[in-house]
């Protein structure tokens, strides 16, 4: 995930949410309920502002300084973050790889460990929550399909899938096995309410991969993670920024609780019909259009008022930018304001009964 992204996780959105006026008597955990829930809630708006995010050790010991150096993580990945640039990236080369022979996989990657952290931090601001108003949550980065190309490049990973597809399989269930012992471990410690689970599974124009090898390699190790979240007791929040449409229906079956990042490339209005309120989404607002140089207060209503009119007739839906705010600090201030003025404006005029 892009550092910036991460920075605004941990603290923008819950100033956003917290600079709203009162639109009603519902506290932000209870209003993102009542919407999850198919109830009447006092306004529309992003599930994440109800969010406090708890910066756990196993993310911030990758975190990557804005020094345009390059520093690897516990995986072997090399990240680099340029100064001013919106967030750090992967510099995976031929001689820097993790893996750099899929089939000799095991011998290359060492895989990393979640155990001997301190978790003092994190478990001080958990309990500080309060947890009528929030729910606590956690970033769980870098999914498996992410990982996967993180460790040996975008290009290799995609020949690896369709060429190697034992030695895939048998990675990602290395990967996904370390996911569920980081959920198990996070929620021995804080607790959670709410996992933010991130895997970009395709761009804005497809999916990375075919949908059946996704379903033959993806889907059933996510599966295996689902499980574990709500064994855990937690909200499963996946966040995919891209078009997803193709596998909406697997995503339900997975147990996906709430799609977050859904950007307007998708048909929203088609996913809410094919998977019958069963697949509740965050997003909708066009963030590449709004966050355009030289983009006008008159255009930011009209891409929220466009997007509450077209999605929330469906239900489950939170109006929300895929990547929560706008660069632009005045541009982000307004289009909070009236998101929230807007989204209370839209629950009172179209009550459920």
């Amino acid at each position: 995930m892009a550092q910036q992204q991460q920075d605004n996780l941990l603290s923008k959105n819950e100033a956003a949410g917290n600079a709203r006026a009162k639109y009603g008597d519902m506290t932000p955990r209870e209003n993102m309920m009542a919407i999850l829930e198919g109830r009447q809630p006092d306004y529309y708006s992003n599930f994440m502002e109800a969010l406090v995010m708890i910066p756990d050790p196993v993310l911030m010991r990758d975190r990557c300084p804005a020094d345009g150096q390059e520093h690897p993580d516990v995986w072997g990945t090399t990240w680099v973050r340029i100064p001013g640039s919106p967030g750090a990236h992967p510099h995976v080369t031929d001689e820097n790889a993790s893996i750099k022979d899929i089939e000799n996989w095991k011998e290359e990657l060492t895989i990393p460990t979640v155990e001997g952290l301190d978790w003092t931090m994190a478990e001080e601001m958990a309990a500080k929550v309060d947890r009528k108003e929030k729910f606590v949550s956690f970033l769980c980065s870098a999914g498996l399909f992410e990982r996967s190309h993180h460790l040996m490049g975008m290009e290799n990973a995609f020949c690896n899938y369709l060429e190697y597809p034992d030695e895939m399989e048998e990675l990602l269930t290395a990967i996904a096995d370390f996911k569920i012992a980081q959920i198990r471990e996070t929620a021995k410690h804080i607790h959670p309410d709410v996992i933010f689970y991130h895997d970009d599974w395709g761009s804005k124009q497809n999916l990375f991969l075919p949908p059946s090898v996704w379903r033959e390699m993806i889907k059933p190790q996510q599966q295996r993670i689902s499980d574990v979240i709500h064994e855990c007791g937690m909200l499963y929040v996946h966040h995919a920024d891209c078009i997803c449409q193709p596998i909406v229906e697997d995503m339900v079956e997975i147990g996906i609780d709430i799609w977050q990042g859904v950007i307007p490339e998708n048909d929203i209005v088609e996913i809410q019909r094919i998977t019958d309120h069963k697949l509740p989404m965050i997003g909708g607002i066009d963030g590449a259009l709004l966050n355009t140089e030289g983009v006008t207060k008159e255009q930011i209503k009209a891409e929220i008022h466009r997007a509450i009119d077209t999605y929330c007739p469906g239900g489950y839906f939170y109006p929300a930018l895929p990547n929560t705010s706008l660069y632009n600090a005045e541009n982000d201030a307004y289009f909070q304001k009236e998101l929230g003025d807007y989204g209370h404006q839209w629950a009172v005029e179209h009550p459920i009964l």
